[in-house]
């Protein structure tokens, strides 16, 4: 019983393994890929399905997919209504994994020849630089992945001999549905679709189930894949939950549509294997299953917008959404991640620039210290998300990105700290006026930079401003201290002197935040 059930294990473990790595190794190497194409095919429904498809098909995974997906709706980058499409198309990628073991795992030894991808995959991981580390764990799973299929062939081969479906019911959607609960059931065990429907495909290869009993389990392996989105749609933000309702409800629709057309289904693979004096397998299960996924597409993509208008409704939006993008599941993508708290910075700058012009035209509103306060809390929140985003000690890009981001929240937060202790002064005296002049032109240049509409030269004039600045200052309290001051003088220079400072602070500070964004954005590219 031992050489049967250790294989089994075994070969049931290294699978997971193997699709672990394979999927987060692809994830990694290829995010910004991943990015691209999301973005790229996510306008009409038929696009965002046939991206959300194609993703889940190479990566091997749709939880990837869907995390990817939920960071970009976090971060605004598309509706909540395209991300549906993407869902659906995820799904019926997530059927590919099918194809390949029934066309060439049962058929291959493909465990024999695909374990010098093992050696080669472990090589680059540890030798190869910046993101072919991640390639190389790809191809390490890729190997690990179908070295498991093998051992699970062999132990499934023994168990066929020990153990049988054969004492359940056969026949009618009773005996359907209780097979069916017995593939969530699994799923629900194994946190992974894949890897039960790889054990179905195995054991109807090896003639421990029949193929009615396995396309029962693969219809209940179909939606209990949704059992993970449950995890994330309890501790998860909106954006998460609604991602993985929608997941959830489409493969319940989707499973119940492929039970409901299992008994035609049953009928039109015996007949045709009658015919060709072939009895069906596990090709034919592969086809079952993404047929039902196909014909669940069919039936919900044309009605994405009422189906995410049912979702939110479902998962109502009662909390005010902070005033940032940032969410944990970007973390899943470090590229995604940088840039969406590039976005946010620089939308947090926009408002502490649009603050200090209001406050050099004496004109602050009402809110500006509560305005403040928030700015001060969302840039807390970007430094502490910045810190936790992953970055590879030898990928020097995403390094550099990652300190510029944490400079410029630096200089932000030092802006802000100026513009909540402003001077009591008016600053529309007379005295000030070059002093807010260089002021205004360097907000002017700012705001510029962040709408990519600066001239080509602005860090440059930016720096000559700044710098004017600080000379002003030493020139004017040189000449403030030089003359006789009396008490009420000493207190006017100090007044002064201070203001002056604050200009030239503020100023710095303009100059250095714009200066580190800009550095972003260029190792962005």
């Amino acid at each position: 019983m031992l050489d049967t059930l250790f294989p089994f294990l075994g070969g049931l473990g290294l699978f997971l393994i193997g699709m672990m790595l394979l999927s987060e190794g692809l994830v990694a190497f290829a995010g910004g890929s991943l990015k691209q194409i999301l973005l790229a095919f996510t306008g009409r429904p038929i696009k965002a399905f046939a991206s959300g498809a194609l993703i889940t098909a190479l990566a091997q995974s749709s939880t990837a997919t869907t995390v990817t997906l939920i960071g970009f709706v976090s971060a605004g980058l598309i509706s909540f209504t395209q991300a549906i499409g993407v869902v659906i198309g995820a799904s019926l990628g997530n059927t590919a994994t099918g194809w390949i073991i029934s066309g060439l795992g049962l058929k291959v030894n493909l465990g024999f020849y695909t374990l010098p991808l093992i050696g080669l995959g472990a090589l680059l991981k540890l030798l190869a630089p910046g993101r072919h580390k991640e390639l190389g764990r790809a191809l390490a799973g890729f190997g690990t992945l179908f070295l498991g299929l093998s051992m699970l062939q062999d132990g499934m081969q023994g168990l066929a001999a020990n153990f049988s479906l054969a004492h359940l019911p056969a026949g009618g959607y009773g005996a359907h549905l209780l097979i069916m609960l017995t593939g969530l059931a699994l799923t629900a065990v194994l946190q992974s679709s894949t890897a039960a429907i790889a054990m179905t495909l195995t054991a109807l290869d090896a003639g421990a189930i029949s193929f009615d009993q396995a396309a029962a389990i693969v219809v209940g392996a179909s939606i209990g894949t949704t059992l993970t989105g449950v995890l994330v749609a309890i501790g998860g933000t909106i954006y998460a939950k609604r991602t993985a309702i929608a997941y959830i409800l489409f493969n319940v629709i989707a499973g119940l549509l492929g039970l409901l057309i299992l008994p035609l289904f049953l009928k039109a693979m015996y007949a045709t294997g009658s015919y060709i004096n072939t009895p069906p397998g596990a090709l034919g299960l592969a086809a079952f299953h993404s047929l039902f996924i196909g014909l669940g597409a069919a039936l919900c993509l044309p009605f994405t917008q009422p189906f995410a208008r049912w979702v939110q409704k479902l998962v109502p939006d009662r909390a005010a959404r902070p005033p940032h993008h940032l969410d944990d599941s970007l973390l899943q993508v470090p590229a995604l991640a940088l840039e969406t708290t590039q976005r946010t910075l620089q939308e947090q700058a926009q408002r502490l620039l649009n603050l200090y012009q209001h406050s050099l035209a004496m004109s602050r509103p009402d809110t500006a210290a509560t305005d403040l306060q928030q700015i001060g809390t969302v840039l807390d929140q970007a430094y502490e998300f910045v810190l936790r985003i992953p970055s590879a000690a030898d990928d020097p890009a995403v390094a550099t990105h990652i300190s510029a981001l944490l400079h410029a929240i630096d200089h932000m937060q030092r802006l802000r700290g100026r513009l909540q202790y402003q001077p009591g002064t008016d600053l529309l005296d007379q005295r000030y006026q070059h002093a807010r002049s260089l002021a205004s032109e360097l907000t002017t240049l700012a705001q510029q930079s962040l709408h990519a509409q600066a001239p080509v030269d602005w860090q440059e004039q930016m720096q000559i401003r700044a710098q004017s600045q600080a000379q002003l200052l030493d020139t004017v309290r040189g000449q403030l201290l030089a003359a006789p001051q009396g008490q009420d003088d000493v207190s006017r220079t100090l007044r002064i002197t201070d203001t002056h400072r604050w200009f030239e602070r503020s100023s710095q500070h303009i100059w250095r935040a714009s200066h580190y964004l800009e550095l972003a954005r260029q190792a962005k590219r």
